[in-house]
């Protein structure tokens, strides 16, 4: 236990002077190894970096975050978002429901938060400012929303539990569409009820006209989420391939159809998107060793024996689960988060009874609040350095979503029909 406790003060250490993620997560692992494991052959440690990620299912990362940034330099997004508008835009607070349902629409092609933050914020803040919601409550609606991206599928943080735990990405698919629409309308009543102590008009009404041209507009847009939802849903493409669909769809109508791809275009999109790729793959590398140290020396049995001890059930594992997220997400990135928590936790969650998609629902929602808390969430310094804004104003219009975002994460965490009566539904 000594040395275990040591490993731990390692890897704070390493994470407090700042050094990168995955020596943060590669030294714990090779210390377990060689104070617990000296015998095991070093080609070990190698095969289980290679082996983590030799699966088919991550090649839905690569290619969803292609398309989010095809989408975001071009007209999808955009069009997306103007559909909605011309939907709910005259509403009273109607520029609020609209950067919650752009958002959506948005995550529902890109599976990205921080993509959906840096799309929506150059398009929404100055519409919602014009329309006479206050600045720190724009900019807090505008980051905050953008969770719904790791809700509403596609979604990375799902490809990745479903890798890690084996649970069906599909049915993750299903029971996030449930939870992001809750959350949605949480944002949704936050915005009415805003929308009325500022004393916001309502917008001027759109003719059915208009709504038509609208959607005949985004046609082509509204055909993304449509093949990749449907695609999953029917059972036609795995994720995987409604992944690579995405991206044959997102260069062909926005080059052919919009005429906004160029190839210059493509080359510097295609070159962002395999940056962030092969960061998120060295994490998942050096996550999958940890994740190997961790089961090997019992880690699961140790907090199921603790819990035994302590007769604690379900619902004080859950609170723990929450607490553990929760402060992971304040300072460490969300895949992170995943990587080290998710080992230790997901064999006790299924040796209590907890439904893995339901499971998957609770960590993702926590991964999606980690984005927007302080002092590191990430989405924070995207907007950030999308608007121009200083990181405390940001921070100071986050805190009623933060408490709104902690309602539903305790709805979601001890109501678990919302989590899996779709996924029961759709898959039986």
């Amino acid at each position: 236990m000594i040395l275990f406790a040591l490993v731990i003060i390692v890897a704070v250490m390493l994470l407090v002077l700042g050094f990168e993620m995955f020596l943060v997560l590669g030294v714990p692992a090779l210390m377990i190894k060689e104070f617990f494991y000296g015998n095991l052959p070093d080609p070990v440690v190698i095969q289980k970096i290679l082996g983590g990620i030799n699966h088919t299912t991550l090649l839905a990362i690569p290619f969803f975050i292609l398309a989010a940034e095809l989408m975001g330099e071009g007209q999808i997004a955009r069009r997306l978002t103007g559909l909605v508008k011309v939907l709910v835009g005259h509403l009273r607070g109607g520029m609020g429901y609209t950067t919650i349902g752009g958002s959506m629409a948005f995550g529902s092609v890109s599976g990205s938060a921080p993509a959906t933050v840096a799309a929506m914020a150059r398009m929404v803040y100055p519409e919602m400012r014009k329309a006479g919601f206050s600045d720190k409550f724009s900019l807090g609606l505008i980051v905050s929303s953008a969770e719904t991206a790791l809700l509403i599928p596609p979604s990375i943080t799902f490809i990745i539990y479903g890798w890690m735990t084996g649970t069906s990405v599909a049915k993750l698919f299903v029971g996030g569409l449930a939870v992001g629409l809750v959350l949605g309308l949480a944002f949704a009543i936050m915005a009415a009820l805003e929308a009325r102590r500022s004393g916001v008009e309502r917008g001027p009404r759109t003719s059915w006209k208009e709504r038509v041209i609208a959607v005949r507009d985004a046609g082509w847009a509204l055909g993304m989420p449509i093949i990749i939802l449907g695609g999953i849903y029917s059972g036609y493409f795995t994720p995987t391939e409604a992944a690579a669909v995405s991206v044959v769809y997102a260069i062909f109508v926005e080059g052919v159809i919009f005429r906004e791809l160029t190839w210059r275009k493509l080359v510097a999109i295609t070159e962002r998107a395999a940056i962030s790729t092969a960061i998120i793959f060295i994490l998942l590398a050096m996550g999958g060793l940890l994740s190997y140290f961790i089961t090997l020396a019992q880690v699961p049995a140790a907090i199921t024996g603790f819990l035994e001890a302590i007769q604690a059930g379900p619902i004080v594992f859950l609170l723990i689960v929450n607490i553990s997220f929760l402060i992971a997400g304040m300072f460490i990135d969300p895949n992170s988060a995943l990587l080290i928590l998710v080992p230790p936790l997901y064999p006790v969650a299924m040796a209590l009874g907890i439904d893995p998609v339901h499971f998957g629902m609770i960590v993702t929602l926590n991964i999606s609040i980690g984005m927007i808390t302080p002092p590191f969430g990430l989405d924070i310094f995207v907007a950030s350095s999308t608007l121009s804004k200083p990181v405390l104003t940001i921070i100071s219009g986050l805190w009623p979503f933060i408490i709104a975002n902690l309602i539903v994460l305790a709805i979601i965490t001890y109501v678990p029909d919302i989590s899996t009566f779709l996924p029961n539904l759709v898959f039986g």
